[in-house]
């Protein structure tokens, strides 16, 4: 199963509020105020218009996709790029696809592109598998905030990047 890594347009938006939606099922069950688990169709619109999405799309369907964020959110705690906005779709869950993403915008996007070192994302403290899942892929807790909006503790976690460089001849 081949997929196609790239930017979303705006035509993507009613599909990615979809996905999005389904696959924060959890986050909103939880409590959490994460903007994506509530996200109506203006909002994604706006991450996809106002910051880097990206999606892998196999079959000409998106089956995940995960934001670069362009804004300012972070700036004040690292000028390390910033991603958010994971998801995969549910029916697709399980399946290796959603790290094949992750896998490609790190390298690709944001050691290759970028020339960022290393990467970083925030999660929850509560949330039942997501920290154990960053860990294992090597993200490592780096600072925990609590904004006092009822999500408890968010983790900031930082991803070391390095990839061999290739050599073409």
């Amino acid at each position: 199963m081949s997929g196609i890594f790239r930017l979303a347009e705006l035509r993507d938006a009613e599909q990615l509020l979809d996905i999005t939606y389904r696959a924060y099922q959890l986050i909103r069950e939880l409590g959490l105020q994460w903007p994506a688990a509530t996200a109506d169709l203006a909002l994604i619109q706006d991450n996809v218009t106002t910051n880097d999405c990206y999606v892998l799309e196999i079959n000409g369907a998106i089956v995940a996709t995960i934001t670069l964020s362009k804004s300012n959110e972070v700036k004040t705690l690292t000028e390390l790029p910033f991603i958010k906005w994971f998801a995969v779709d549910p029916y697709h869950s399980g399946k290796g696809l959603g790290g094949k993403l992750l896998d490609w915008i790190e390298e690709k996007v944001i050691h290759d592109k970028l020339g960022a070192s290393a990467v970083t994302l925030a999660t929850a403290k509560k949330h039942p598998w997501l920290v154990q899942m960053y860990e294992r892929r090597g993200y490592e807790r780096f600072l925990e905030i609590d904004s006092q909006n009822g999500d408890g503790i968010m983790y900031l976690m930082k991803k070391s990047l390095k990839y061999k460089q290739k050599t073409f001849y």
